[in-house]
């Protein structure tokens, strides 16, 4: 089964941060639309990767305290028609890389004009790991704060709300961290 083992990260976007990483070798750019269905757990997403299309169907469930996360890609005409069917929806640009055993995210949770309104780092982890590993150096002077394992509140379809976004990064800006 496949493990999702992830940390979270909230970043300080300064306007800057987004197009450092489009400027970096081997960091990799996805334009993503998505949307979460009426069953929980279940997500489609469209991920325009430099101009190829792929969409995808996502069963996540926490299953004894793990989380379990498949996913398969699906048709155009499959992702219209559960497009329909959608409830909270989102668009975000995502940075990608690699580095040793792990995998990083930096998303940056964007409005219909394309104003970031959010900014977080995830890392991917081998299952058996519990610590991240140390934070890139591009990264290093934008984190206002780790987020506890498996926080909700943290979760792409919370942050979809974008009052609720807005509110977390003004409490942790006022509090120094995640309370």
């Amino acid at each position: 089964m496949p493990i999702e083992n992830e940390r979270k990260f909230v970043l300080e976007d300064d306007g800057r941060l987004e197009s450092a990483l489009a400027q970096i070798p081997g960091v990799t750019r996805s334009l993503l639309r998505q949307a979460y269905l009426d069953v929980p757990g279940l997500r489609i997403r469209a991920a325009d990767n430099d101009g190829t299309m792929r969409h995808v169907f996502t069963y996540k469930r926490d299953v004894d305290g793990q989380v379990v996360e498949i996913e398969t890609d699906i048709s155009v005409a499959d992702f219209d028609r559960l497009w329909s069917q959608r409830r909270e929806t989102l668009q975000k640009a995502r940075y990608s890389w690699d580095d040793d055993h792990f995998h990083w995210d930096v998303d940056f949770f964007k409005t219909d004009e394309g104003r970031t309104y959010f900014a977080q780092a995830e890392v991917e982890m081998p299952e058996d790991h519990k610590v991240p590993p140390p934070l890139p150096s591009r990264l290093v002077g934008h984190v206002l704060a780790m987020v506890p394992a498996g926080d909700p509140r943290f979760a792409s379809k919370r942050l979809a709300d974008r009052a609720h976004a807005e509110k977390l990064l003004a409490d942790i800006r006022k509090t120094g961290g995640v309370e």
